[in-house]
């Protein structure tokens, strides 16, 4: 890219968070981040350039120092910071403000540092040669994945219901969805199959903000907050269908729609499970039987015919796990320690620098987060690196996996030369070429940690009171679209022999 002949035309609208928007490049694999204000700051920028650009370098150094040594540098991609020139960005900000979502547009783009996050698109990648077919990107927010057993918990039900699926009644009961997800975060993170198929299965059912499918860098399949909506499985086989005619329980080249499902999850559960090496040794389950089911899955713990309890070690979701876990305290604890270190600054403010509340984020730091002294001895240094650990936690259940697929050939030789289908009775689904990554890994600020606790308490809170059920006004979960696939399945077909 050539940053002195920038043209808004080379970008279009990808997407947005909470803080910040993405552009895609129209041709190269590259996405542009940008921050975002506040509307009411949308005259009078709220930090000055040279913030702005450290606000974007401690994202970089924070993914690069700190989050590629926990979760494995082959998943991180950590970018670098690009200073863009004014017009451009101010005729970019033009440009992609009619295909902004309503309910994002309280925020602005910042048109008046000029700086950016440039990154690689991992929803368009570049893996072996191009083939015929596109290849298909999987975004998945798989939130926290195991159960509290800090000492701190003050409501027992948070041993046993996970954060997410409280988390569900209170968005419904406040209206951000309309229907709660029913997908749960512990079966995805079981690494049992059976499981972990369940639950993505329920993320395909009610994707929310935690599942998006992208083929050749569109996206093809989400939800949209608030909207009641209901999800066009017609649509989603549309764009699988092509990917899967090679799987099983297809007859003269058409595939079920439940074929189709099933295969697409298992390819799913596989890049999820595989390492792309590493000793690949599955982690023994520690946690217990107890932690590790969540009361609130519909899942049937009776359900489970085979099959380990356990993640491979050199797995995405292990190394996610691993790192959310980090958070022993849980935030009624946390707060406790983020008390003693507000105190300690209020009376010497000067220690911020030393004790690295806001960065760098450097080798330092990471020593800093990785030493902890197991028992607390009471000094602000053991409080200080509990406060990092928690951010870093914190990082680790917000981070989205990105899945990208590209089908490998789709053909195959057989011993004569001759070019043959897959075996008519192969239950494995087709191959595909894969890499995994994980992305939006941006640092936690210390000052959230009063908000997390209010948050956390309105939760648990909202769950007690309605004692799990919804709200009226809610709606129901959607009558499964896996149903209606299994309806299409009860077809006979004969064929003379």
């Amino acid at each position: 890219m050539e940053l002195d002949k920038m043209d808004e035309n080379d970008w279009k609208y990808h997407g947005e968070g909470n803080k910040s928007l993405v552009v895609s490049h129209v041709q190269l694999s590259r996405v542009l981040r940008l921050l975002k204000y506040p509307a009411e700051d949308s005259e009078n920028p709220p930090q000055t350039v040279e913030q702005a650009y450290r606000q974007i370098q401690n994202i970089v150094d924070f993914s690069s120092n700190v989050m590629s040594s926990l979760l494995g540098e082959k998943f991180i991609h950590s970018g670098e910071v690009v200073k863009l020139p004014l017009e451009f960005v101010r005729q970019l900000s033009i440009k992609v403000q009619h295909q902004r979502p309503a309910w994002r547009c309280d925020k602005v783009m910042d048109i008046y540092s000029g700086c950016a996050l440039c990154l690689p698109n991992l929803t368009s990648p570049v893996l072996h040669q191009p083939t015929h077919t596109p290849p298909l990107c999987i975004e998945i927010k798989p939130k926290c994945g195991f159960l509290p057993s800090s000492k701190h918990v003050s409501k027992d039900i948070k041993t046993k219901v996970c954060r997410f699926c409280m988390h569900q009644h209170y968005k419904v009961a406040n209206g951000k969805w309309k229907r709660r997800s029913l997908y749960c975060p512990l079966d995805l993170f079981s690494g049992n199959r059976q499981r972990m198929h369940f639950a993505i299965r329920h993320l395909i059912e009610e994707p929310q903000n935690n599942f998006k499918i992208f083929k050749g860098g569109q996206c093809v399949y989400s939800s949209k907050e608030g909207s009641d909506d209901s999800i066009d499985l017609n649509s989603l086989l549309h764009h699988l269908r092509p990917y899967f005619l090679y799987g099983n329980n297809r007859i003269n080249s058409h595939m079920t729609s439940k074929a189709v499902l099933n295969d697409f999850i298992q390819v799913l559960v596989n890049a999820l499970l595989s390492g792309g090496g590493g000793d690949g040794g599955v982690m023994t389950d520690r946690r217990g039987e107890g932690r590790s089911f969540c009361e609130a899955s519909l899942f049937n713990k009776e359900r489970i015919r085979h099959g380990s309890q356990g993640l491979p070690s050199d797995s995405v979701l292990f190394r996610i796990l691993q790192t959310q876990m980090l958070d022993t305290q849980d935030i009624e604890g946390l707060y406790l320690l983020y008390r003693r270190v507000e105190q300690h600054l209020q009376d010497f403010p000067k220690e911020r620098t030393r004790l690295q509340i806001d960065g760098p984020y450097n080798e330092a730091f990471l020593e800093k987060l990785q030493k902890c002294p197991a028992e607390d001895d009471g000094s602000v240094e053991y409080a200080v690196a509990k406060v990092h650990q928690y951010c870093a936690a914190m990082t680790a259940k917000d981070c989205s996996i990105m899945v990208a697929l590209v089908p490998s050939s789709e053909e195959e030789e057989d011993d004569d030369g001759q070019r043959r289908l897959r075996d008519f009775l192969s239950s494995r689904p087709p191959a595909f070429s894969y890499s995994v990554s994980i992305l939006d890994l941006d640092p936690k600020p210390f000052d959230s940690i009063p908000r997390q606790l209010r948050l956390d308490q309105k939760i648990v809170s909202c769950y007690l009171r309605t004692g799990g059920a919804l709200p009226k006004g809610s709606l129901p979960p959607l009558p499964g679209i896996f149903t209606a696939a299994e309806r299409e399945d009860c077809t006979l077909l004969f064929h003379p022999v």
